[in-house]
């Protein structure tokens, strides 16, 4: 992997000091230290900076460097190389800290002070949290309080999601946050913004003449989100207890990606005119009351199911750390309206959900079907597709009709493909870190994009806590409740299965189609 072409950029990042709150945790181990050893292979990070870690426990520098080494042979993509890890390692310091006690960011003011004058770094500080949300406005207000966040340089906040539980919480967080920092010095990260095909929606739709004049309610029947995951709720029972597949996942993730799909072109490419966009994507999104909930949305949980080699899978009620009467939903589906003037009428499903058959992430644009004359006489072509694989395999397809060879004259569908080599694409935090140091937010949330998502997501969060739609259980292993299918269904459509699903679509149209004029056989 080379991050250079990963981040699209070949100049290092500005000096600077990233101090990273959480930094024993799961997310520093698995995502962050592996982005930042990568930049740093690839000469992306400057020659004066420094990362001070700060969590509870007792570490050392010498020992919280040997966790920072076996994090990166574990989770590091690259091989680690002993002469690059011994200048990247002496960057690295440790300062135990617990958040809720403010006389220790004194402390913690003292090291970072100590590592500037070390590497002669500017007051340039990016402060990252990767801990859980409760805690952000706190931390904020300490480092005001300590002066920490007192800088004559520059200063970042970045912070993971979720932010907020509703737009009550949000608002409440945002307030605290904001009485230490601006806006434009916080970046609230939402890594699908980070994964390499989600960018490319944006040059796939601006730099290609073909696809602006279709890509509208006159061309497109329908767009289907898809996002499944084949593991279940593992270790994080007691997260997803309180926010279910909707807050963990449609409120961002998905949202998200149907804002890179129907937002118009900017007026420039440029961070803030791209994320207007967006956010009028949002305006225009329609808000269900509870009655329209109950028509448009399809939740579920997972049931007992086997894995591959046969063995039982345990049901979420039977999780360990799950309510044994939970009405969590680990799966959502949803018929999503736009309503502006290109994508009046035309649905936006989406779905996501755990233990589901296959794990992948993918947006087909179904285009609408052909007249019915010529090789379309009695319906049986298969639509035009326009395919975005996500994740794990990142590529774009685009399904044509055609003629197959010979004289029987079978037009069948064949696909035009572009595949991304896996070795040549970046973790969405190689980006994500290079953009929110460097300060570029397009590929980050802005406030109201929160706020709007809030308050569409909080009539249905309202609806499920009043039992509806009522819960359908699925099978471990399967792909989502049987209404998840009717969902579709009901306008005409099927869901498109995404890469490595076995099951074709239910109502599938015959692979044959004959020329008029020649015989059958």
């Amino acid at each position: 992997m080379n991050s250079t072409e990963a981040t699209g950029a070949g100049r290092a990042l500005p000096p600077h000091t990233f101090i990273l709150f959480g930094a024993t945790g799961d997310l520093a181990r698995r995502k962050l230290y592996p982005a930042l050893y990568d930049l740093f292979q690839d000469k992306l990070l400057p020659e004066r900076f420094a990362v001070v870690g700060a969590a509870r426990r007792s570490y050392t520098d010498e020992s919280f460097r040997d966790e920072l080494r076996a994090a990166l042979e574990e989770f590091g993509r690259n091989s680690i190389e002993p002469e690059l890890w011994e200048q990247f390692a002496k960057h690295f310091s440790y300062c135990a800290v617990d958040v809720r006690n403010p006389e220790e960011f004194k402390k913690l003011n003292e090291q970072v002070r100590k590592v500037e004058q070390a590497f002669d770094i500017p007051e340039q500080r990016v402060f990252y949290l990767a801990m859980a949300p409760e805690f952000f406005g706190e931390v904020a207000l300490h480092l005001y309080d300590s002066k920490l966040s007192d800088v004559k340089g520059w200063r970042r906040l970045i912070i993971e999601k979720p932010f907020g539980r509703d737009l009550s919480s949000a608002e409440t967080l945002n307030s605290q946050l904001r009485e230490v920092f601006e806006e434009e010095e916080i970046y609230r990260i939402d890594h699908y913004l980070g994964k390499e095909m989600v960018q490319n929606i944006e040059v796939l739709r601006f730099a290609n003449s073909i696809f602006e004049p279709v890509w509208n309610n006159r061309s497109i029947a329908n767009v289907q989100i898809t996002s499944s995951e084949t593991v279940g709720v593992e270790d994080r029972a007691s997260y997803y207890e309180r926010s279910g597949a909707l807050r963990d996942m449609v409120q961002n993730h998905m949202l998200q990606m149907v804002m890179m799909i129907a937002m118009e072109p900017p007026s420039r490419l440029k961070t803030e005119a791209i994320r207007d966009e967006k956010v009028k994507v949002l305006r225009s999104l329609r808000r269900f009351s509870e009655n329209e909930v109950k028509a448009h949305v399809v939740r579920g949980q997972y049931g007992e199911g086997p894995d591959k080699s046969g063995k039982t899978l345990p049901a979420y009620r039977n999780e360990h750390g799950v309510d044994a009467a939970s009405n969590t939903e680990t799966f959502i589906a949803a018929r999503l309206y736009i309503d502006n003037f290109r994508w009046a009428g035309v649905p936006f499903y989406i779905r996501t959900g755990k233990r589901m058959s296959v794990k992948a992430t993918e947006i087909v644009i179904q285009f609408k079907d052909m007249p019915r004359m010529y090789f379309n006489q009695e319906g049986q072509l298969l639509p035009n597709l326009l395919v975005i694989r996500v994740y794990p395999e990142e590529g774009i397809s685009i399904q044509l009709n055609a003629k197959r060879p010979g004289t029987d004259g079978t037009v069948v569908p064949v696909a035009m493909e572009f595949s991304q080599e896996p070795d040549n694409s970046p973790e969405a935090y190689v980006r994500l870190l290079y953009d929110g140091i460097q300060g570029d937010s397009t590929f980050f949330t802005r406030w109201d994009e929160v706020s709007l998502a809030w308050k569409f997501v909080d009539p249905i969060a309202a609806a499920f806590r009043d039992g509806i739609p009522p819960l359908s259980e699925y099978e471990s292993g399967s792909f989502g409740p049987a209404a998840s299918n009717e969902l579709v269904e009901h306008d005409g459509f099927v869901w498109w299965p995404v890469t490595g699903q076995s099951q074709p679509p239910a109502e599938q149209a015959p692979e044959r189609q004959h020329l008029p004029g020649r015989p059958v056989g």
